[in-house]
C-alpha cells in the first residue's frame, strides 16, 4: 500500500498556497533502496523544506538532519527553521545519488526521499512517485530518472512517427476495398 499526501496547511503555516507533492511507500517492505517520492516546486531548499517535514514529523518523528547532493541545489542553506526547530542541512557530492534527499531523525531513523526536478512534466512525475513507492522499489532515484528520460523519448518519438504517418495519408485517408457482390 502507498500513499499519497497532498497536504495544504493552515493559513497561518502556510508557505506555498499549493498542496505538498509526496508520495510515501508503505512501511512493510523493508530493505527499499526509496520509501517515497517528494515533487518540489524549485530548487529552494530553505522555501521547500519547512513544508515536507511538517508532514513528515508527525508520521516519522521529529526530522533533525537532511542531506542532498549539491549537484542539483544551487543554493543549500546550513540550517533551516520548521514549525518550532531548526533542521541542519548538509551535503555529500560523491555519496550520495543526485536525485535523492536523506532524511533523519533521532528517534526513528532515516528515509531517502527520491526528488524529481521541479520541472517535471506531471505524467512522468506521476509515473516516478507509484515507481518509487511500489512493492519493489529496486531502482535508484538516479535509475528511475533515466527509465522515465527513456520513456519520455519514446513517447515523443510513438507521436511523432504517427504525425508523419497522419500527414503522408495514414489512418483517415486510408483505402477501402470494395464490398464483394455475390
Amino acid at each position: 500500500m502507498t500513499a499519497t499526501i497532498l497536504y495544504t496547511p493552515a493559513v497561518e503555516e502556510r508557505t506555498f498556497s499549493l498542496p505538498l507533492r509526496l508520495a510515501l511507500a508503505s512501511a512493510d517492505t523493508p530493505g527499499a533502496l526509496l520509501d517515497g517520492a517528494w515533487w518540489p516546486r524549485s530548487r529552494d531548499l530553505a522555501a521547500e523544506l519547512p513544508a515536507l517535514t511538517a508532514v513528515l514529523d508527525p508520521l516519522w518523528g521529529r526530522i533533525t538532519h537532511v542531506t542532498v547532493n549539491p549537484t542539483l541545489w544551487p543554493v543549500i542553506p546550513r540550517k533551516v527553521p520548521v514549525d518550532g526547530h531548526v533542521v541542519s542541512v548538509g551535503w555529500f557530492k560523491a555519496e550520495q545519488d543526485p536525485h535523492k534527499l536523506l532524511l533523519l531523525s533521532y528517534t526513528v531513523g532515516r528515509w531517502d526521499l527520491l526528488v524529481i526536478p521541479p520541472q517535471t512534466d506531471p505524467a512522468i512525475a506521476a509515473w516516478l512517485m507509484t515507481a518509487a513507492t511500489g512493492p519493489l522499489r529496486s531502482h535508484t532515484a538516479s535509475d528511475l530518472l533515466e527509465r522515465a528520460e527513456s520513456q519520455r523519448i519514446t513517447t515523443e518519438a510513438d507521436q511523432a512517427q504517427e504525425a508523419v504517418w497522419d500527414s503522408e495519408g495514414g489512418h483517415g485517408d486510408r483505402e477501402t476495398a470494395p464490398a464483394r457482390s455475390e
